[in-house]
């Protein structure tokens, strides 16, 4: 379909949104926002203050997507509820932005320890252990993507050694120079991103991986795979400035028994509550009370969920996270180890 949406200054913007039923109160401050982030990241924001329709069943396309048969749905509509104001968009905006630094505050910490965890565990068994496959689930070095032809464990060091020869580290520098290459694992972990350590972590066989997990209260380690995966997507989400607040999680983390992990019940009768980045907190929380015990992290989270802006009258609140009623005490409530 061809796109026809016209370009619109600034000033035309916030009319169409003034038109549609959204409360401006300060003209001259929303047009310096829709200068400095833009109308269409301001859009996710205002998203969810939009009427919806009634209950409908979609023919053909809806959304550039092929409407499924017989689903009945509802679409949002352009007009905005009645108290929907431009200043609660920003206020979620900013909100949201906050919620993403420290995310990665957390994920910072964790990514270098789970760096020390891999490459002690593999380094142990051998200096330059990821580069032999039969150090790897067979699933990872030797069975062949059905598109690429290779296994996960070649595009793995692919990607691996483009790192290497892309990096302007002095301690790369320093040892390809005395040392040559390849490097110790211990030396090129510390090349890895966030994704690169998860995938390497997903590829290991189970001793290796449970020896990991056990060091976090987590006995099976493709359990906690899952829980890389599912922080590194949170990784990408922040490093991305992408909303966040309440992204629907596609590829969502396995969870262990509420028996072995007390506070995951809540998440166990509650889909919703499974595809939501609250999850992902509540396992950053996890890793880091193992990582750094004294960290002030789970206490400036909890502040800034504190700080959701009073949103009540359009029905938004922090279950659109996929928190808790009760939020609070189940935060304050979790251990890594119980």
């Amino acid at each position: 379909m061809a796109y026809s949406k016209p370009w619109k200054s600034h000033n035309e913007q916030l009319d169409l949104l003034i038109s549609r039923g959204l409360i401006v109160t300060d003209r001259p401050k929303a047009l310096e926002c829709l200068q400095r982030i833009g109308y269409y990241r301001l859009s996710g924001y205002w998203f969810p203050f939009r009427e919806r329709s009634g209950p409908l069943t979609l023919l053909g396309e809806h959304g550039g997507k092929p409407a499924r048969p017989n689903k009945v749905e509802t679409i949002a509509l352009d007009a905005f509820r009645a108290g929907a104001t431009f200043e609660s968009a920003v206020k979620l905006y900013v909100f949201d932005k906050k919620l993403r630094l420290l995310a990665l505050d957390a994920l910072e910490r964790i990514e270098i320890a789970l760096r020390v965890d891999i490459s002690h565990t593999l380094g142990k068994i051998d200096r330059f252990a990821y580069l032999d496959p039969a150090l790897f689930h067979p699933d990872f070095s030797q069975q062949l993507h059905n598109s690429k032809g290779v296994t996960r464990h070649h595009e793995w060091l692919g990607k691996h050694a483009r790192l290497i020869n892309e990096s302007k580290e002095e301690f790369v520098r320093h040892n390809k120079t005395k040392y040559g290459l390849p490097l110790a694992i211990w030396v090129a972990c510390e090349v890895w991103d966030f994704g690169t350590m998860s995938r390497l972590y997903d590829g290991m066989r189970e001793q290796e991986q449970d020896a990991i997990s056990a060091r976090y209260g987590i006995r099976n380690g493709r359990i906690f795979a899952t829980w890389l995966r599912g922080l590194n997507y949170l990784r990408n989400v922040c490093a991305h400035h992408s909303r966040l607040w309440n992204r629907n999680i596609v590829d969502q983390p396995r969870l262990p028994s509420a028996a072995e992990v007390p506070w995951v019940a809540y998440f166990e009768q509650d889909s919703h509550a499974r595809a939501r980045c609250y999850l992902l907190l509540c396992i950053a929380r996890h890793l880091l009370t193992v990582v750094h015990p004294s960290s002030t992290w789970p206490t400036r989270l909890r502040d800034h969920l504190g700080d959701f802006p009073d949103l009540t009258h359009l029905d938004l609140n922090l279950a659109g996270m996929g928190a808790p009623t009760d939020w609070e005490r189940h935060w304050t409530s979790m251990t890594a180890r119980q």
